[in-house]
């Protein structure tokens, strides 16, 4: 499997996993108690600030982004066909701003490094019984480093399309994407289950 995060020597690399997790916690309920605009696209060009800092080529950073920053504008274009303007600029501000921060984190933090601290935040939970704090790591982990994977299959099942000519599609992609996410995914529980990893 691919990861999201990227090896160099940058003073958010060096950060605390914990406290990058903390931080971007508190920067998110932040970013949702404000509706000011100055204010949401000033941390945007701080996120934005970070994550280009990372490590990353520009247009590799921009390529991670692309699929959120879609996703982003068509939200912010349907809350502008249904709601003030001022709202459909905050959702896309609030949101761009938070994906930058996420993806500064992401792209910083490694895998190993997120599943201890997720473990480890989640402990408390564990000694009341809601849960087990490993099984909450692990799940962190295999999410994070599947959004590479499914992305890279999408462009893969994309591109198959247009090299037969057939219509690149929301049904003729998403069917396929599915079955071998799924397929992936049963393979890699079944792995987990033959080592014992998760706990009974």
């Amino acid at each position: 499997m691919q990861t999201l995060h990227v090896d160099a020597d940058t003073w958010m690399h060096r950060l605390s996993p914990r406290a990058k997790l903390l931080a971007l916690a508190a920067l998110g309920l932040l970013l949702f108690l404000t509706q000011s605009i100055p204010v949401l696209a000033c941390a945007k060009l701080a996120g934005a600030g970070l994550y280009f800092r990372s490590g990353l080529p520009v247009g590799e950073a921009l390529k991670r982004l692309r699929p959120i920053f879609i996703s982003i504008a068509v939200l912010a274009v349907f809350a502008a066909l249904f709601g003030p303007l001022h709202i459909a600029i905050v959702t896309a501000l609030r949101l761009t701003a938070l994906a930058l921060f996420a993806a500064a984190v992401t792209a910083t933090t490694s895998m190993s490094a997120f599943i201890d601290e997720i473990t480890a935040l989640a402990m408390p939970l564990e000694k009341i019984g809601l849960l087990k704090a490993a099984d909450i790591g692990l799940a962190v982990g295999l999410v994070i480093r599947f959004v590479p994977e499914i992305l890279d299959r999408y462009r893969a099942i994309r591109e198959a399309h247009q090299a037969r000519g057939i219509k690149v599609s929301l049904p003729t992609t998403l069917v396929p994407l599915i079955i071998l996410t799924l397929r992936d995914a049963d393979n890699i529980a079944a792995a987990i289950d033959a080592r014992g990893i998760r706990r009974q």
